[in-house]
């Protein structure tokens, strides 16, 4: 998952280009899933594959307490090392949580605003600078464009890009000919990559439907009883 683990055969790499990750400075990209259907576990996935490259990475949870969020990152981590037989697991650990920081935020007291007030509370104080920001549980309702075109706008101030995580329902309709869900579909043009998790079967297929590189995706899949991404043939 780093430089020093390119033997592990990391599955994510499908989402890198030779000169970085596919998403730049100032972009946005979506993982859409059905409620308990893996997007946090890709969060993870993706999380951790910054974190080993030494890159920040600015973790908001809405509506999750910080210790719960941290038992996250060290079980994919140890189940990642189970997969790959790593034995490395503190060391990387250590690799990890100088590069880290989690907020969380009520859902319904999230706002931009308030984001942006406690990110200028750390770099200001030079305590941390996001180079990746994940947010996670951010309801993606009528009124949500607003706040991502301000959070686009701060983005691109800041230097970061952003993931976000978005709940699909059985009932959303397709209203794009790209094939993108409904909760999305009207505010796509926001979005550089988007991830799609989709049951196939007993297996959640990981299907790339928006970015450079969607007709290139190896076939992967997210093991629905171990939470991890392996390519399909594992």
């Amino acid at each position: 998952m780093s430089k020093n683990n390119q033997n592990t055969g990391n599955p994510l790499s499908f989402i890198k280009e030779d000169a970085g990750h596919l998403l730049r400075e100032g972009q946005f990209g979506a993982i859409l899933a059905g409620a308990g259907e893996g997007k946090t576990s890709f969060l993870m996935h993706l999380a951790l594959d910054n974190l080993l490259s030494g890159k920040n990475v600015l973790h908001i949870c809405l509506g999750q307490p910080v210790k719960k969020v941290c038992l996250w990152y060290e079980e994919v981590l140890h189940r990642i090392s189970d997969q790959y037989e790593l034995n490395n697991t503190n060391v990387m650990w250590e690799m990890i949580l100088p590069h880290r920081f989690i907020m969380t935020f009520n859902v319904e007291d999230f706002s931009v605003k308030r984001l942006e007030e406690r990110l200028n509370d750390l770099t200001e104080q030079g305590v941390f600078f996001p180079q990746a920001v994940l947010l996670d549980g951010l309801p993606f309702n009528e009124t949500v464009r607003e706040s991502l075109s301000e959070l686009k706008e701060m983005s691109r101030k800041h230097g970061f890009r952003v993931w976000f995580t978005v709940t699909t329902h059985r009932e959303d309709k397709v209203e794009q000919p790209d094939d993108i869900p409904s909760p999305i579909s009207y505010m796509s043009d926001l979005f550089d990559v988007i991830v799609q998790l989709k049951p196939v079967g007993r297996e959640i297929s990981v299907q790339l439907i928006k970015g450079q590189k969607a007709d290139k995706v190896p076939p992967l899949i997210l093991d629905p009883a171990t939470q991890l991404i392996k390519n399909r043939e594992q």
